[in-house]
């Protein structure tokens, strides 16, 4: 089965590329929502992050998000441990995860799939882009964030130009009847026998 990665920066419109895929019937792992379950139920990642953090990184088991995102996203140094204790488990699970799907090929959608270089695992990969300012206003909309604290989330990921230089695909995402297009050629492309 032929691997597919999936990415871009916030407020790209990677989720809806992904969904578009899932309704074409393409078996698609979100990294960021597994990576989610993980935290809340992996015992090691729990401890890890703990130790890392403090104690209020979790509330009643939970991954204290508010608190670890103002740590974070203004610490290059914290994020980036925190995505080594929470990204091999995501890895581990993908693994598994992609053993049990059929078709083709799958989709794996990750925000920073290039950052993390799980690229190299795929395949093919896919980047999809949006203007900055079309994305800052999608996310406000989406999570009512302010300008600031979405800015500083996209400087903690690559930008586009540096992004395209390893995409074999790039999708620019305004319109989605345009997009959704895009996509169902690619599909049927990929869909083809090897």
């Amino acid at each position: 089965m032929k691997i597919v990665g999936l990415t871009g920066g916030i407020g790209s419109g990677k989720t809806t590329v992904a969904k578009m895929f899932q309704e074409l019937g393409v078996p698609v792992y979100i990294a960021d929502i597994e990576a989610k379950k993980l935290t809340n139920s992996s015992k090691i990642i729990h401890r890890k992050l703990t130790q890392l953090l403090g104690k209020e990184a979790y509330t009643d088991g939970v991954l204290n998000r508010v608190f670890v995102a103002k740590l974070v996203f203004n610490d290059a140094t914290l994020l980036k441990a925190v995505n080594e204790i929470i990204h091999p488990k995501v890895a581990q699970h993908f693994k598994r995860w992609v053993k049990k799907q059929h078709g083709p090929y799958c989709v794996k959608e990750a925000a920073i799939l290039f950052e993390n270089g799980s690229y190299v695992d795929c395949d093919l990969t896919i980047l999809v882009t949006a203007p900055v300012e079309e994305r800052i206003r999608r996310v406000q909309q989406r999570d009512y964030n302010t300008r600031e604290a979405i800015v500083a989330r996209m400087n903690n990921q690559w930008s586009d130009e540096k992004k395209i230089k390893l995409a074999d695909v790039v999708i620019h995402n305004l319109d989605l009847a345009s997009t959704k297009i895009q996509i169902k050629n690619l599909h049927a492309k990929l869909s083809e026998a090897p």
